[in-house]
């Protein structure tokens, strides 16, 4: 029996892990969250407690309580703007919150599965796999690597998932993501402005909270990068995009990353070989084509 303990539950992958772990007979689960519970309508049976990750005490008493077998920590700041402006907040939530949580896991004897970023490189010769070295471009970079040196030092058994790009529809309408504002846009009749000179390995939510339950599911320790396995620019995307649902590409217009004035620098060319990943844990992406009838299936319901 695997008990579960989710930070983040009401993110994109947290709520894609919900989904899939819920279900599973021989998992306990405990969802976690600053916030108030965003998926007790979606999943009544879902067992939930608030946890602050940048309290140590609220962590050292949730960890201590639930005992986990496994975390996988979701929880981060991923906005990479919001963490050039935010750099004190950053620190706090990518960096010091994984050090309250190795603390945790040293103590209670909890493997830590810590999701980490394609954003630890420069994007200078990707696509990267599991021995590149991390070169960060942006302040949201440097702190995710941080934490993966904090992860790597820990006395607990870790896995660190790298991934890239995480594409999907979650419960809460206010987000959206690249599928979902291609087609909205394009429907309106919206001019969009989208990049030719950022490469990504997109990754489909679901795809990545598989990931993380195989590395669970194995115990499995070390670097693995998770993500799709097609090098794509989101210009690219956005063309997919328009083909699935049959609208006018002539109002995709190509940019480059210059275009956009962003207090954070962009790495131009990051995308992961998935190779280890897919024969140490057994991980099959799904294709971008299949990503976007998933996501347009799941924005209908």
């Amino acid at each position: 029996m695997k008990r579960i303990l989710i930070t983040g539950s009401n993110g994109l992958l947290g709520q894609k892990l919900a989904e899939l772990l819920l279900p599973k007979q021989d998992v306990e689960l405990l969802a976690t969250s600053r916030g108030e519970n965003k998926l007790a309508e979606l999943y009544p049976t879902l067992p939930f407690r608030s946890m602050d990750v940048t309290n140590p005490e609220q962590v050292e008493q949730v960890v201590s309580e639930f005992r986990p077998t496994h975390i996988i920590h979701t929880a981060a700041m991923t906005n990479v703007d919001q963490c050039e402006n935010d750099r004190e907040g950053a620190l706090l939530l990518n960096r010091d919150a994984v050090q309250y949580l190795v603390n945790a896991c040293e103590k209670y004897n909890v493997h830590l599965i810590h999701v980490s970023t394609d954003f630890i490189f420069d994007g200078e010769n990707g696509p990267y796999d599991e021995t590149a070295e991390g070169k960060p471009v942006n302040f949201y970079g440097e702190t995710k690597l941080m934490a993966e040196e904090i992860v790597k030092q820990a006395n607990c058994k870790w896995a660190i998932l790298r991934t890239v790009l995480v594409y999907g529809v979650v419960n809460d309408q206010g987000r959206t993501n690249i599928v979902l504002w291609v087609r909205d846009s394009l429907q309106a009749g919206k001019v969009i402005k989208v990049v030719t000179d950022q490469f990504r390995t997109p990754t489909l939510a679901e795809d990545l909270a598989m990931g993380c339950w195989l590395a669970a599911e194995k115990d499995a320790e070390g670097i693995f990068h998770i993500s799709g396995s097609e090098m794509l620019t989101p210009y690219d995307m956005a063309l997919q995009v328009a083909d699935y649902f049959s609208l006018d590409k002539s109002l995709i217009e190509k940019a480059d990353g210059s275009t956009f004035s962003q207090p954070a620098k962009r790495p131009a060319r990051t995308g992961f070989i998935i190779r280890k990943a897919e024969t140490e844990l057994g991980y099959r992406p799904h294709t971008f084509a299949e990503g976007i009838r998933m996501v347009a299936e799941q924005a209908a319901n």
